[in-house]
């Protein structure tokens, strides 16, 4: 298919040309100046496409340091390589990219022996609803998403880091149905409880459009090896470009109240969008007209002869997996949207919640932890309605690794 830019693939998903959030970078320009420049920035989960957009972000306000940890390696020196070859090149000295585990032992001997971080970004995070499919998945997601995280936050005020920690939240915490969702609302828990005199924020935000891992990516990808597309049929989803999802989160970052978790102001007339017609979009931009079928053995076999004819195979499924929402929220009951000075953003306030997750914290680490120790599904799911009164786990005995 012909080659097209972030940007150009971006507007495929939302119909924007500009940033939504351009003014608010206008506005708050001399605040994101005043928190960056100069300062020393670490960047947890950085080689991912909304860290990385963050970094490309961050380093505009030219800041003295910027450390970037990530566990996949490749990712990290694809990083690299994509700030040298930019038009304006990698221009910081002070730059490294370490390919540790963040809630591991290497993570605190780092923080231990480096000079003090004034900002801290956190994107650290495994983030599909499929990671439930079986408990040792489940589990490893509850471990990078609580035990590691409350790990992390300890390390950082044991060895005096951060006067501002930020880490990236999802539309999927606002009365989750999954277990991911539950675990990224309790998240939010930790990372603002004790928080003490460190400034701490996060953001809420729903898909971002060919991000890395998202079902728009895989679409790409199944053009460039001739297979078949494949959509949740009559679903409807907001959506943030890449750029847009790391000015968010830099945003979020260094101009909202500590306290606080930005979200986009979105209207449902105006931003919500039928996913099959973005796909039909990105066939259209291949060169080739969408043929929506129903059968996967029928996609399956169907390219070659539909290319032939300038038509591409694209399979519409049901949406039933377990822990799917039909719809994105950003605001939960009890919360209030705020005005806090921003043109395309609003914010809540975290509020405490009634049983702090320190204790369910404790279970999951022995759980991952001890090999030996029982542990079910249905067992973790209870644990965590009894933490969160908004959780509603949606259980189909259906994943996503069962479908194309």
């Amino acid at each position: 298919m012909p080659r097209l830019r972030l940007d150009e693939l971006g507007r495929l998903a939302t119909g924007r040309s500009d940033s939504l959030f351009e003014h608010d970078l206008q506005l708050h320009g001399q605040a994101l100046r005043e928190r960056i420049a100069g300062a020393r920035v670490l960047v947890v989960g950085g080689a991912g496409s909304i860290g990385a957009s963050t970094i490309t972000c961050a380093l505009a306000f030219e800041p003295a340091a910027l450390d970037v940890v990530d566990i996949d390696e490749s990712a990290l020196a694809e990083l690299v390589r994509d700030l040298h070859a930019r038009p304006e090149g990698l221009r910081i000295r002070n730059f490294r990219c370490l390919p540790l585990d963040y809630g591991g032992p290497l993570m605190e001997r780092l923080l231990a022996e480096t000079s003090p971080y004034d900002l801290v970004l956190n994107f650290a995070a495994l983030k599909h609803v499929r990671s439930e499919k079986d408990l040792y998945s489940l589990l490893q997601m509850l471990d990078v998403n609580l035990v590691k995280q409350a790990r992390f936050k300890d390390w950082l005020a044991r060895h005096r880091h951060a006067s501002s920690y930020f880490a990236v939240s999802t539309d999927k915490a606002v009365n989750p149905t999954s277990m991911m969702g539950a675990s990224k609302r309790l998240m939010e828990d930790l990372v603002f409880a004790g928080s003490g005199e460190t400034r701490v924020t996060s953001a809420r935000f729903a898909n971002v459009a060919f991000s890395n891992g998202s079902l728009l990516q895989s679409w790409l990808t199944r053009l460039a090896k001739g297979q078949p597309l494949a959509v949740p049929a009559d679903t409807r989803r907001y959506f943030v470009t890449i750029r847009e999802a790391g000015e968010i989160c830099l945003l979020a970052a260094c101009c909202a109240p500590t306290g606080h978790i930005l979200f986009p102001e979105l209207d449902p007339r105006a931003h919500l969008v039928r996913l099959q017609d973005v796909a039909a979009a990105v066939v259209g931009a291949a060169g080739f007209e969408p043929r929506f079928v129903s059968d996967e053995e029928e996609a399956r076999c169907a390219v070659t002869t539909d290319a032939a004819q300038g038509r591409y195979p694209v399979l519409l499924t049901p949406l039933d997996t377990s822990g799917e929402k039909p719809y994105e929220e950003f605001v939960a009951p009890g919360e209030q949207a705020l005005d806090i000075g921003f043109r395309a953003l609003r914010a809540i306030r975290h509020l405490r919640p009634p049983r702090e997750p320190t204790e369910l914290v404790g279970e999951i680490e022995k759980l991952v932890a001890d090999p030996y120790m029982t542990a079910l599904k249905g067992n973790l799911v209870a644990l965590f309605r009894a933490a969160l009164p908004s959780f509603h786990h949606v259980e189909t005995h259906r994943d996503l690794d069962q479908r194309m």
